[in-house]
């Protein structure tokens, strides 16, 4: 079956992305695959701003995109709404706040299913955008180092091979929903490692396409960055209650580093200023 053959179903899971949502539906129309062969179906969690607007300016348009409701706002519902209105072989979860590198992820994706014939594709997930603040750059390079992340996890790799899918789990034949069920609706953060997890578990393949990276934006304040990974932080421990032995030293010491490295740079801050201040006045 040519690569094309696939009809991919990309969901999106959004509320309140309307400073990002415009140019994440723009990069997926600009995908370099046939249009008929995707379809867009993004998935609202009751935005409070103007994020349904922008989207359906798009769908005025007549681009290929569908708007769905998501009255349980959390992106766990997002996903099952999506996945069961999907109509494609293929379902594909991009976030809408990310940066696809080329107009080729598409064509990657469909390829490494056609290539390797597994049930899953894994995708890199690097932090990288263009122009980072300085709180971003830090961030980014935490995440990246050996500490920043969990061990286990190939978010930052760079070859394609098979992988467990509980790290990098993104697109699914339409038949491992079959098998698998749909993503745990008692999450608000983690039903993607849940999912994953349950996909390995089942013994079913996944196959890690370095050319279906897609970019993520590090958190642009501290108090973003803390709600984050206090939201990783109660999904790991829910992870750890519904599958024993899953929190461990491993999954937590990743979001300890991170904040430790932010809270560090903050007080080496604070005490070259307060340094500073004393030289002033002396």
């Amino acid at each position: 079956m040519p690569q094309h053959a696939l009809r991919l179903s990309v969901i999106v899971p959004v509320r309140n992305e309307e400073r990002d949502i415009a140019a994440t539906l723009q990069m997926l129309l600009d995908q370099e695959f046939p249009r008929d062969r995707f379809e867009i179906l993004v998935v609202d969690g009751m935005s409070s701003d103007g994020t349904v607007e922008i989207v359906r300016q798009f769908i005025q348009r007549g681009e290929p995109i569908r708007l769905l409701d998501n009255p349980r706002i959390w992106s766990s519902a997002a996903r099952n709404i999506g996945a069961t209105r999907a109509s494609g072989d293929v379902v594909l979860v991009i976030d809408g706040h990310c940066e696809l590198p080329t107009r080729q992820h598409f064509t990657a994706v469909a390829s490494a299913f056609q290539r390797s014939r597994a049930d899953v594709i894994g995708r890199p997930q690097p932090l990288t955008i263009r122009d980072p603040s300085d709180l971003q750059r830090a961030i980014a390079l935490a995440r990246a180092s050996r500490l920043g992340h969990h061990p286990d996890s190939y978010i930052y790799s760079d070859r394609d091979r098979f992988v467990p899918a509980q790290s990098v789990g993104a697109a699914y034949r339409r038949e491992v929903f079959e098998r698998v069920g749909m993503f745990d609706e008692r999450f608000d953060a983690c039903e993607d490692v849940d999912f994953n997890y349950r996909v390995d578990q089942l013994g079913l393949s996944c196959f890690l396409s370095a050319d279906s990276k897609v970019h993520y934006a590090p958190r642009t304040t501290l108090a973003g960055l803390f709600r984050q990974l206090a939201r990783y932080g109660r999904g790991r421990v829910r992870l750890a209650r519904k599958h024993h032995g899953m929190l461990s030293w491993k999954s937590l010491a990743p979001a300890a580093f991170v904040a430790l490295v932010i809270v560090g740079l903050i007080v080496g801050f604070l005490h070259a200023v307060a340094w500073y201040a004393v030289a002033a006045l002396l």
